[in-house]
């Protein structure tokens, strides 16, 4: 049984039902879990399913609503790690200090390379805005609710990307190797 839905450049036939077990549910359940524990091994097992089945589901809807969350999952661990590394800057890290054995008393060690290193990479890490005519391009990357709500709504490919071979995006909006000639 099959789905007809229409892209921007003609119907595309979609399975109805994924044959690999990936169903919208488990999908968002797998991406839930992947915000709580930021490992996909264990966000996998959660559903029954395996990781490798995990990063294959992930390479077929490359840019896809289910690609998009899983970045936003792994977002949310960097933004919560930056609000740790900040929180270690402006207060310091706690040393004790011993003494023949006897704690005599503690300091606090500042350390704002770490801060200012981790904010860097975060930002680096952010995959660039889908075009402005993307259906993507209503989602923020960062807005995990949003795209899990996405993702567990469906459908499962976005419906003006139906029929595209999931390459990046170019710097002027359009598909990477696009001429923009009909």
């Amino acid at each position: 049984m099959t789905t007809s839905r229409k892209g921007q450049q003609g119907a595309v036939s979609l399975p109805a039902v994924r044959r690999d077990g990936w169903t919208l549910e488990r999908q968002a359940g797998f991406l839930r879990a992947l915000a709580a524990t930021h490992s996909v091994d264990q966000a996998a097992r959660s559903v029954g399913m395996t990781r490798q089945s995990a990063y294959r589901l992930r390479a077929r809807l490359r840019g896809e609503p289910f690609d998009l969350a899983w970045d936003a999952a792994f977002q949310s661990a960097f933004d919560r790690l930056a609000e740790a590394a900040m929180e270690r800057a402006l207060n310091g890290v706690e040393v004790p200090h011993f003494h023949k054995g006897e704690l005599v008393g503690t300091s606090r060690r500042f350390d704002e390379r770490l801060t200012v290193a981790l904010l860097a990479m975060r930002h680096a890490l952010l995959r660039p805005p889908a075009p402005h005519w993307h259906e993507a391009a209503g989602y923020e990357v960062d807005d995990f609710r949003a795209l899990l709500s996405r993702v567990a709504q469906g459908p499962e490919i976005w419906r003006n990307s139906a029929s595209d071979d999931g390459d990046d995006w170019d710097e002027d909006g359009g598909r990477a190797g696009d001429t923009g000639s009909a």
